[in-house]
């Protein structure tokens, strides 16, 4: 935490003093140092407390009360490490010291609970018609009707959000200027928004082409903006980047049984009878991560669908993978997609 300097004590300084520090602060806690920063003590609320009642004063220094052996990490420790050992002492903070034991930073619960800031560009493509949503899409782009209190697109950013996303960019073509007016520049997100319009549709994966030159040198998550989900994409990321793929595909399992027996058979002879089977096939959710080069590979106004794209790709012999996921996903394709996703909804959240 960047204020932590705010709540640094001297060991001279009287209990009331680490009151009002600890009270204007807001971090709850003091952190009693000498001239060099060294880490003497901290102290609470419940350390002040606790001395009253055992007769301090409030003109005594705070070095009567506070905790002399208090519990602290490293900067070399993980965020894992740190919510481990807050959750195993019931700690609000954490001091951060170095080898000499000098302070460098304080880590609070609320800071550590953030979610890892990922600065992977999420590309949402939200320029569809929506024909089959007809009429609710004759004045309303696909994404941008209610599900539940929000737009489908709003949902979506907001999961992407607490994945630590930040940095959106936005496909546009039917009714751009309603996407434009409700998301804006991002800021009331605490993002950062900007828009590509399609001036007539390119395909699935043609819009990349009008993606600024000057991305991050990052994967970019791409999808489409009409669906309702619980991916995780911090695992879609990391699957992709473990396994060094040029683009991965994010999947689903379909199941299908057959109520009969299956018979297979060759210039009429039976190979083999299979009774009642289930088949299970990989579908397309319309989720992917593409590299740098993958992203560049689509020029300015060029007309091409992801899946060519991905073939194009796999004929240059690059790594296209695929990541299967097991989460809650709906494609708002239909008017009974779309009732669905008004009942899942309430669960969503």
């Amino acid at each position: 935490m960047n204020d932590w300097k705010n709540v640094v004590l001297k060991p001279e300084a009287t209990i009331r003093d680490a009151m009002r520090t600890i009270d204007e602060a807001a971090l709850r806690i003091g952190l009693v140092c000498d001239d060099q920063y060294r880490l003497l003590g901290t102290i609470t609320d419940g350390d002040i407390r606790r001395g009253l009642l055992a007769a301090t004063d409030m003109c005594d220094p705070v070095t009567k009360v506070m905790n002399k052996i208090p519990t602290v990490v490293k900067p070399t420790d993980t965020r894992q490490q740190r919510i481990d050992i807050m959750d195993k002492y019931d700690l609000l903070s954490l001091p951060i010291v170095d080898d000499e034991n000098c302070l460098v930073g304080l880590e609070t619960l609320h800071q550590v609970l953030q979610p890892k800031k990922r600065d992977n560009p999420v590309f949402i493509m939200a320029g569809g018609f929506g024909t089959r949503l007809r009429p609710l899409t004759d004045h309303c782009p696909k994404p941008m009707l209610r599900v539940g209190d929000k737009p489908m697109l709003e949902h979506l950013v907001n999961q992407f959000i607490s994945f630590g996303f930040h940095d959106f960019y936005i496909s546009t073509h039917y009714m751009p200027e309603q996407i434009r007016e409700h998301f804006g520049d991002g800021s009331q997100w605490g993002i950062t928004v900007s828009y590509v319009h399609e001036d007539s549709p390119l395909g699935t994966g043609g819009a990349l082409g009008l993606l600024p030159k000057n991305l991050s040198n990052l994967p970019l998550i791409m999808m489409n903006g009409d669906v309702l989900t619980k991916v995780d994409f911090k695992h879609l990321l990391e699957h992709h980047e473990s396994n060094d793929f040029d683009a991965t595909m994010c999947v689903r399992e379909l199941e299908h049984k057959v109520s009969f027996g299956v018979v297979e058979s060759q210039d009429d002879l039976i190979t083999d009878m299979i009774e009642k089977p289930t088949y299970r096939y990989h579908i397309n959710t319309g989720i992917y991560v593409l590299s740098p080069d993958c992203v560049a590979a689509v020029q300015p106004n060029e007309k091409i669908d992801l899946p060519t794209l991905l073939a194009q790709r796999m004929e240059q012999s690059k790594r296209v993978g695929i990541y299967t996921s097991y989460d809650y996903w709906l494609d708002i394709g239909q008017m009974d997609d779309y009732q669905k996703a008004q009942q899942d909804i309430k669960g969503f959240l």
